[in-house]
């Protein structure tokens, strides 16, 4: 297993297609959310794709964006066939590691706000409707000693 980080222009149109193919089956068909997944955002300059590979196939994926003073993360996912192995749990390390000693920021759907608290996160807001998928915004402050919190 590995987790590659990419910028947009790294991202081959295989690799490009994979992406999206996995996070349209995920969020849009499983979770019966219609949201506009490209928004723009995977473009930027600053962002970083999280892709997490075993024996070739894409099986997870989270994105990290610089919000100008923080950096969030977002877009976290694994495949169903490959989930309950802690494979997320590699993604948010990868992702945290990559934001330094930032304050990140991110909106939990709202059964993962105790993993999420587990890395340091707490919920900065109330719960709110996003595409009929409840989240809760949620910050993890600059300067940890550690991914784990």
């Amino acid at each position: 297993m590995t987790v590659r980080v990419l910028a947009f222009d790294d991202l081959d149109p295989r690799t490009a297609y994979d992406v999206w193919r996995l996070r349209q089956q995920v969020f849009v068909v499983e979770q019966h959310s219609p949201y506009p997944d490209l928004d723009g955002r995977d473009r930027e300059p600053a962002t970083r794709h999280l892709l997490l590979e075993r024996d070739g196939e894409l099986v997870g994926y989270a994105r990290v964006l610089d919000d100008g003073d923080w950096a969030r993360i977002g877009r976290v996912l694994v495949a169903r066939h490959a989930r309950g192995q802690g494979l997320a749990d590699e993604l948010v390390r990868t992702a945290l590691e990559l934001t330094g000693d930032r304050e990140v920021r991110l909106d939990a759907q709202t059964g993962l706000g105790d993993w999420y608290a587990s890395y340091g996160f707490v919920p900065t807001g109330p719960a709110f409707d996003d595409a009929g998928v409840m989240h809760i915004p949620m910050a993890r402050s600059a300067s940890r000693d550690s991914p784990e919190g």
